[in-house]
């Protein structure tokens, strides 16, 4: 899971550094394809890096292209348009070359990281799916695909915890407070473990908020009324998700009860 987390995030870095880019070498290829990270884009961006190469391929050659790379989903009239944008395009000449290179590797770097994350989504997809222990976590409706397999992951064997609260200081998210003499510190996390798990749970309790129904999101709104801040209220929730979790995984007969997380929610 580490791997695909660390490859999750080299693809969104390669995403934002071809927009930027995109913008320098061809501002106005975003009016026609406005996602320039889908397959399409980044082959008409491969062969033509700038709005000055666009402009020198022409139609016929452009038009070839997006046919045989799209499969004949865009063609001749998408061809014409990007040719036109390109030959009025306020784009900067300024180290053009350079510029254009970088773009041609960005898009390679992208689909090849695109291409490893798939192969690794389909291997891990296939672990789940025969692993008894992760049933009473995808019951958990803030739980996606990613958080399970984390939390599954990083967990590990959970009978070696005996406590709870051994599993919360697992995940960083125990309290400690820094002294020294007569100096007393402020309470913060300890943020030792898994960063990964508090990752994860952090983005799953920031569900849980706008899930409606959600026994995760009733817990913080019910900690909140008692006068909680919302940031403790929260990391609140994701110790009480990470709990859940841990049990879940150690009884792995049992179903997820909702119930036992905020009284009175929903099943």
């Amino acid at each position: 899971m580490r791997l695909h987390t660390r490859l999750s995030d080299e693809a969104a870095r390669y995403q934002h550094e071809i927009q930027i880019l995109v913008v320098v070498l061809f501002p106005e290829f975003t009016q026609v394809f406005a996602d320039p990270c889908l397959p399409s884009a980044l082959a008409v961006l491969k062969a033509y890096p700038s709005a000055q190469a666009l402009a020198a391929a022409g139609v016929e050659s452009l038009s070839h292209l997006l046919r045989t790379q799209t499969s004949g989903h865009f063609g001749r009239p998408t061809a014409r348009k990007l040719v036109e944008l390109a030959h009025n395009s306020v784009s900067s000449n300024r180290a053009l070359s350079g510029r254009s290179t970088s773009l041609r590797i960005l898009c390679d770097q992208l689909e090849h990281t695109q291409a490893n994350l798939a192969r690794l989504q389909a291997e891990l997809e296939q672990l789940m799916a025969h692993d008894p222990g992760v049933k009473g976590l995808e019951q958990i409706p803030e739980f996606g695909f990613k958080t399970v397999a984390v939390l599954r992951a990083e967990l590990g064997d959970v009978h070696r915890f005996s406590r709870t609260d051994e599993v919360i200081a697992y995940g960083g998210m125990d309290i400690e407070i820094k002294e020294s003499g007569q100096w007393k510190g402020k309470a913060k996390l300890s943020k030792r473990g898994s960063g990964l798990v508090r990752r994860v749970l952090y983005l799953a309790a920031l569900r849980s908020i706008h899930l409606e129904g959600s026994a995760f999101g009733a817990y913080y709104r019910r900690l909140v009324q008692r006068g909680l801040r919302k940031g403790s209220a929260l990391m609140a929730v994701m110790r009480k998700m990470l709990a859940v979790a841990a049990h879940l995984l150690k009884h792995e007969e049992e179903s997820y009860d909702p119930s036992k997380v905020c009284a009175g929610a929903a099943g």
